[in-house]
């Protein structure tokens, strides 16, 4: 894709590393390559990071070298390196965007123990690193993403929340996202209400119901401006979404979104008036049971295709809110 920046190579063990200098004010922070990986990151949270290691047999294909191994030995390098892998579940060679490859380390490598350094030391060669008993890992992890990845501004949110509204009240077309639009009906089915700090679907359902009910709506892809503005968890420049436990919301909403579609018989691009588009939609999908609730064969949160949404058995907010919309839209 044009524009898309090249991968940044890393070691997995670099990882860790990053949080550990995080968690430090010492000689990890004075690490060129280190700083120069932090200061990537911030610039670009969503960055494509490749993690490449030494694995050799099928894999050798990606294998770096050695260059950047630690003093702590060539076998120790590649066992620390493999060692992450499988805690992270990612083949080596693998591309994950920064923020959302941050946010797996953070939920699934909780400490260095036995990754760093090992309790038994069984000869000089599998000593480990002389931070890994440190604790600086553990202090970097709690300082969460946000030390890396700054959020939204709460002033950003409440200006996008106030101009999207304003665009919103103005326009002759409405764009949205499919599964958008069962959202609005599960907050509606929910008791939300207008005003709603988070996006603008309890405006957009309360326009639809009082003023304009056969506006046109354009279904569109990803975290459209008009909707999803004042969304902490949307990402300006590429109006995506980086919402949920790994911030992987976009991937798991496209397919939502592509769920939508095709249960209703409709594509992107497609245009219809809002009253007809939700006869439609409440016709065609009566529950979000294999439309938004995914359940992933029991996959814990961790998975990247975890989303807690539409996890209660039915009838959810989404089919209360479907029966009530369906008198109101009559």
């Amino acid at each position: 894709m044009k524009g898309t920046p090249a991968p940044l190579a890393l070691r997995p063990y670099q990882l860790l590393c990053i949080l550990c200098s995080l968690g430090e004010e010492g000689p990890a922070r004075k690490d060129g390559k280190l700083a120069g990986i932090i200061e990537a990151v911030r610039k670009n949270p969503d960055l494509p990071v490749t993690l490449a290691c030494n694995a050799g047999d099928v894999y050798v294909y990606q294998d770096p070298g050695t260059q950047e191994d630690t003093p702590e030995g060539r076998d120790f390098n590649r066992k620390r390196d493999l060692d992450i892998l499988q805690k992270l579940d990612q083949p080596p060679g693998c591309v994950l965007p920064a923020r959302i490859l941050l946010k797996h380390l953070l939920n699934k490598i909780r400490t260095t123990a036995e990754i760093c350094g090992y309790e038994s030391v069984t000869s000089a060669d599998w000593v480990g690193c002389p931070r890994a008993k440190s604790g600086s890992y553990e202090k970097g992890l709690k300082k969460g993403i946000a030390a890396l990845v700054p959020p939204r501004s709460e002033q950003e949110l409440v200006r996008e929340k106030e101009a999207s509204l304003k665009a919103l009240y103005e326009a002759k077309e409405i764009r949205i996202r499919p599964h958008i639009l069962l959202c609005s009906v599960c907050q509606y089915g929910g008791g939300v209400r207008p005003p709603f700090k988070p996006d603008n679907l309890p405006e957009f359902v309360e326009m639809v119901l009082t003023k304009r009910p056969d506006i046109p709506v354009t279904l569109v892809r990803g975290a459209d401006w008009m909707m999803c503005a004042p969304c902490a968890g949307r990402v300006v420049e590429l109006n995506a979404c980086v919402c949920g436990p790994i911030g992987s919301g976009g991937l798991y909403n496209e397919l939502k979104d592509l769920n939508v579609l095709q249960q209703s018989g409709l594509t992107y691009g497609t245009t219809m008036k809002a009253r007809a588009l939700f006869k439609l939609l409440f016709e065609k999908i009566p529950t979000i049971v294999g439309v938004c609730a995914l359940r992933n064969d029991g996959k814990a949160p961790n998975s990247f295709w975890w989303d807690p949404c539409g996890e209660k058995k039915p009838p959810t907010n989404y089919e209360k809110g479907r029966e009530m919309l369906v008198e109101k839209l009559r």
